[in-house]
């Protein structure tokens, strides 16, 4: 999985509804996978021929149809125009820069929307786009690269596990959102885990690298922020169409992901928030180790004003000055001197400035 970045200039000049596409090439060649079932039946197949899926459209089990790779856009415009996909839905599911949204048809549903992964060695956000199409008795999913996320769901379906297998495509469809809005969590909880790690750092020994962090780390919760944040809305508006396609019997289900969502936007909200608390502590914590160096560059430039003076008193080389001809003169004012420190440090601990 890796980072997205913006490749606007791809389109630039086109009219509405141009097949472009704008990401990267994650995979060789498209591939297609068909998980045909039913409660009692489920059939399998894979193949790199777009017209390999266009019989799962009318058939009266449920169909969850996965397409591979987007870099075939002659495929990819083949496939929509024969589910009956409109030309601006078949742009937007090439576009990777998508805002997460859902837009309800006749007959079918649009629903597209990120798959977000923590790295831990590098520590960056990485997105992938997956987009969705429900119609009647099939899902269709369009997808950058592999995803073993779903891997999960697959193997319920193969072994009839829960009710996926007696549920319509409906079913399915919340099925797979709620995968990815699960991952969310996963994600978050590492980024929660190298904050905490941060904070701790922080707290024993700031320095310039653990300030880079925390911006750095900053930076990837703002990404995350805006490709989680929409998505509420987009489950919403599921949840309120009117759509035939939306049973009654998935409502329930849909208004459980809808408080999943906003727990995970909650979540980057309260990491966005520790970040922005942690720069103003890192602030502090140089504050303060800088008015300590200061205070005892204080301290010692104190005890020295004193010291100082005595030193210039005898060096001034009058001729009348009974000390000079002492025995003991140098050894006396060397222990006056030690005394005078002393007493200042004693005074400065009585003072509580130590």
């Amino acid at each position: 999985m890796s980072r997205s970045t913006r490749y606007s200039n791809k389109k630039f000049g086109l009219p509405p509804g141009s097949l472009v596409f704008t990401g990267r090439k994650k995979t060789e060649q498209l591939q297609i996978s068909v998980m045909d079932y039913g409660p009692e039946q489920l059939e399998e197949s894979q193949s790199r021929d777009i017209t390999s899926c266009f019989p799962f459209r009318d058939t009266s089990a449920t169909s969850w149809i996965t397409i591979t790779g987007l870099h075939e856009t002659e495929k990819i415009e083949a496939l929509t125009k024969h589910f009956g996909i409109h030309p601006l839905i078949s742009e937007d599911i090439l576009n990777i820069q998508q805002r997460p949204k859902v837009e309800v048809f006749d007959d079918y549903v649009f629903i597209t929307l990120k798959i977000l992964d923590f790295e831990k060695d590098t520590r960056l956000v990485g997105i992938d786009q997956v987009s969705l199409i429900l119609g009647n008795g099939y899902v269709l999913m369009f997808q950058e690269q592999q995803e073993s996320l779903f891997d999960p769901l697959r193997k319920r379906v193969r072994e009839s596990k829960g009710r996926i297998r007696r549920m319509n495509s409906d079913y399915l469809l919340y099925a797979i959102l709620d995968i990815i809005v699960d991952h969310y969590f996963v994600n978050l909880e590492q980024i929660s885990d190298h904050i905490e790690t941060i904070e701790k750092h922080l707290m024993t020994e700031p320095d310039p690298k653990t300030l880079n962090e925390i911006y750095r780390l900053k930076r990837e919760v703002l990404f995350l922020r805006k490709s989680v944040w929409p998505l509420r809305e987009a489950i919403s508006r599921l949840e309120k169409s009117e759509s035939a396609l939306i049973t009654e019997k998935i409502i329930p289900y849909l208004r459980d992901l809808y408080d999943h969502a906003i727990q995970a936007i909650d979540s980057i909200e309260t990491s966005r928030d520790l970040l922005s608390g942690m720069l103003d502590l890192y602030l502090s914590s140089v504050s303060n180790r800088m008015n300590q160096v200061m205070k005892m560059l204080t301290i010692i430039a104190t005890i020295f004003i004193p010291l100082t003076f005595i030193v210039g008193i005898y060096g001034m080389n009058f001729e009348n000055m009974p000390e000079l001809e002492w025995h003991y003169a140098y050894y006396a004012v060397l222990g006056f001197m030690f005394t005078v420190a002393i007493g200042m440090l004693i005074w400065f601990r009585k003072k509580r400035w130590l």
